[in-house]
């Protein structure tokens, strides 16, 4: 992903969960996806699918995985 794209897509996911400390990243050694931040933490992948080559047609999926340790109540 160029730093354009990750650009925008930080601006949307900024906007969409309301959080200004939402940083999009792109990975080293991909071009197909980048890392999702808060703040310092990383929380998630976002994957480009362009399969047809077509600006057009292009999605994003995001990745996050939650951990059982991570839901424990105190």
């Amino acid at each position: 992903m160029e730093r354009t794209e990750t650009e925008k897509l930080e601006r949307y996911m900024r906007g969409l969960f309301d959080l200004p400390s939402i940083k999009v990243v792109k990975r080293p050694q991909k071009d197909d996806s980048a890392e999702v931040y808060i703040g310092e933490e990383f929380i998630g992948v976002l994957f480009r699918d362009d399969d047809d080559e077509d600006d057009d047609d292009v999605s994003y999926s995001f990745q996050m995985a939650i951990l059982g340790f991570d839901l424990a109540e105190d």
